[in-house]
């Protein structure tokens, strides 16, 4: 960040702020750059901190300092400044683990957005066991959900399927991944649990762990598969996996059905997005009864990349996120000078989206190819849950929108209304295609989630 010269630090100039101070609660590493400073050994420590630590870096220049002609001093670089990160579980951890793995005849696996870099390790382990992968929410889409693969259980939580639910109630072993045990995903304390995590403070984090153990997590997953291949008593649970699903699938079905007449339903939304949205997607999610009814409905191929705000549950993340990816993301063809990359999809409630609308200008100016999927209930839907939850009266969660698919039309996007389940289709399609900023703004029913 930028600051104000130094010679009127103190009294109070206009725009001075403390920013060390500010930003100390969201930033590990906050320093002050001065005229003697040694800049790129700042600036190596700041990556340095955010790479090792996973955590924000800041550094505060004032005014009069970037104008400053810099020194001779060389760019750093990683080489003798970052160990190897494959953190090695000690012996007495890893014989714990295998102990409980070895005994366990339902085992089951789940994994947090810790492990999402790991899975190849972790889905080799899951074959040889045959056992589930169930994953948090925040780690929907690292693998894929079934039959994109045959042991992949949904999510378990809140935000989840029964599916998941069902074998960890039938479990008699849990290892677990790179999660952190929040009272979202609900994973209960009453299996014999194994926990694996590159963040010993993670570890035992809410409650006592039967072994835990402090290790990089492929690493760990690739020596407990050495070391129970063909030693263990799992049972094979494929044709349970794909039991389930079919039960859950069934019960989707039945679902779709319902029809209050009051608007379109989540589930009708999301089965319509299973069978449209690219297997390699880029899918950012807001907040709000659209998450939830993502996290339960959607079904993930494994190679898409979802993006939420998870623990801070910051409503209106959803179409920035996206714009944000869209950004990353792109390469530019020197052939036909447009940009190409993976597809961005943006889910989003009409509460979220009227954090940011003003975006969609941005999306326009800079052709911007986000699709964008809106369940306008005309309410605040999941604060008014929260509120009959606590057994009070829902107070002041109603909206008063625009017609959001007008607004986007006008900000030179494609808006596209759908009031009827059956259009659905046709109007996600045609958003896919669109070359630029589309938003499906589906009419919603509340209750229906």
């Amino acid at each position: 960040t930028g600051q104000v010269n130094q010679q009127v630090f103190g009294p109070g100039a206009f725009q001075e702020l403390p920013l060390k101070e500010a930003f100390s609660a969201v930033a590990e590493f906050s320093h002050l750059c001065l005229p003697g400073s040694n800049h790129a050994e700042l600036m190596g420590l700041a990556i340095k901190t955010a790479v090792i630590n996973r955590d924000v870096s800041h550094l505060i220049f004032p005014d009069d300092v970037q104008t400053m002609l810099a020194g001779d001093a060389s760019a750093g670089s990683p080489e003798g400044r970052i160990a190897a990160h494959t953190i090695e579980p000690s012996r007495e951890s890893l014989d714990a683990a295998l102990a409980i793995l070895r005994a366990a005849k339902r085992p089951v696996i789940i994994v947090g957005h810790g492990a999402r870099f790991e899975m190849d390790a972790v889905i080799a382990l899951a074959q040889e066991l045959r056992c589930p992968v169930l994953t948090t929410f925040k780690a929907k889409g690292i693998i894929g959900d079934y039959p994109a693969n045959s042991l992949g259980g949904g999510v378990l939580g809140r935000s989840g399927t029964p599916i998941a639910s069902w074998f960890m109630n039938e479990s008699d072993a849990l290892l677990v991944f790179g999660a952190s045990f929040s009272n979202h995903t609900g994973i209960t304390p009453k299996k014999p649990t194994v926990q694996v995590d590159y963040d010993r403070m993670q570890l035992g984090r809410f409650h006592a762990i039967d072994a835990p153990v402090w290790g990089e997590i492929g690493v760990t997953a690739h020596q407990l598969l050495d070391a129970l291949k063909g030693n263990h008593q799992s049972i094979d649970h494929t044709a349970e996996v794909a039991e389930r699903w079919s039960i859950w699938k069934e019960e989707k079905a039945s679902r779709l059905e319902d029809d209050k007449h009051k608007g379109v339903s989540s589930i009708a939304v999301f089965e319509t997005m299973n069978k449209l949205i690219p297997d390699d997607a880029i899918i950012a999610v807001d907040v709000g009864n659209n998450t939830y009814s993502f996290g339960r409905y959607f079904e993930a191929s494994g190679k898409q990349a979802v993006l939420m705000s998870g623990y801070l549950g910051s409503i209106g993340f959803g179409y920035p996120a996206a714009m944000g990816a869209w950004a990353a993301t792109r390469v530019k063809d020197r052939w036909d000078n447009r940009f190409h990359g993976r597809p961005v999809v943006c889910v989003t409630g009409d509460g979220g989206f009227g954090q940011y609308p003003w975006e969609v200008n941005t999306a326009v100016k800079h052709k911007m190819n986000i699709t964008h999927i809106l369940l306008n209930n005309n309410e605040l839907g999941k604060i008014s849950k929260e509120q009959q939850a606590g057994s009070w009266e829902v107070w002041e969660t109603s909206l008063s929108n625009p017609n959001i698919a007008e607004y986007v039309t006008n900000c030179g996007g494609m808006g596209i209304r759908v009031e009827r389940a059956q259009d659905l289709e046709g109007a996600i399609q045609r958003a896919l295609a669109h070359n630029g900023p589309a938003t499906v703004e589906v009419m919603t029913d509340v209750e229906l989630i």
